[in-house]
């Protein structure tokens, strides 16, 4: 189960949280609205100290989010925020728009009439969602609502392999996609425009410009941090 899954399934009736679940809400929360300095070392009796668990809990969840790339297992060390590198942020850039583009590419030559409602259905869902809140921090319904949207664009082709790589990138993303909004203020950026087009371009079945449109996406989530970290791209 994806991440954003099991966060909506863990609201439904009947679901008990245990305490490792509310800390790890918590603190993957306070990650993705950049409470944590990119880099800073995550010093366990201060984090439990701080989210009141026990160090053994908050262990638990610190290995529960290094698994989905939000903070870096330290061999001998401990855990760190992951850095915010022009390398990793090229590197990371450049897999998922060769990945993505050709998921989307095989979504749009064989998917059928109920993907075409599918992704129909999860754009509308994501224009009724409220992007921020009253902080100025994106919401986790308009978070989850957005993964939902980028997961039915490329679920439409016949490899389930190639849709979970990239399903698996955007995960690894999701640190870097929230920063671009919480590190840097980019008034310009009209993301609900960025998000018709490429709905409408892949329910018109206009494979390269879907493409052209998902890599330009991509690219806007990326340049706002490479200028937030003071490097050009190359």
């Amino acid at each position: 189960m994806c991440d954003a899954a099991y966060t909506e399934a863990m609201k439904a009736p009947g679901i008990t949280k245990t305490r490792s679940d509310t800390v790890y809400a918590q603190l993957r929360n306070d990650l993705l609205q950049g409470e944590f300095e990119p880099g800073a070392k995550l010093r366990i009796t201060e984090l439990a100290d701080r989210y009141n668990c026990s160090p053994s809990v908050l262990r638990e969840v610190l290995n529960r989010l290094s698994q989905q790339a939000l903070v870096v297992a330290i061999p001998q060390r401990g855990f760190a925020v992951p850095e915010l590198t022009v390398e990793a942020l090229l590197d990371l850039r450049h897999a998922r728009i060769l990945v993505e583009t050709m998921a989307l590419r095989e979504s749009i030559t064989h998917g059928d009439l109920q993907w075409e409602s599918n992704v129909l259905a999860a754009h509308h869902r994501l224009q009724q969602t409220h992007q921020v809140d009253q902080g100025g921090h994106l919401t986790g319904a308009w978070e989850q609502a957005h993964n939902h949207f980028h997961y039915t664009l490329l679920a439409g082709g016949p490899s389930k392999v190639l849709t979970e790589v990239a399903v698996g990138l955007r995960d690894r993303s999701q640190l870097f996609v929230h920063w671009s909004r919480e590190l840097v203020k980019d008034d310009d950026r009209d993301v609900p425009a960025e998000h018709q087009l490429i709905a409408e371009t892949t329910l018109a079945r206009n494979a390269d410009a879907a493409a052209e449109a998902l890599k330009a996406h991509i690219e806007r989530s990326a340049q706002v941090l490479l200028d937030y970290a003071g490097q050009p791209v190359e």
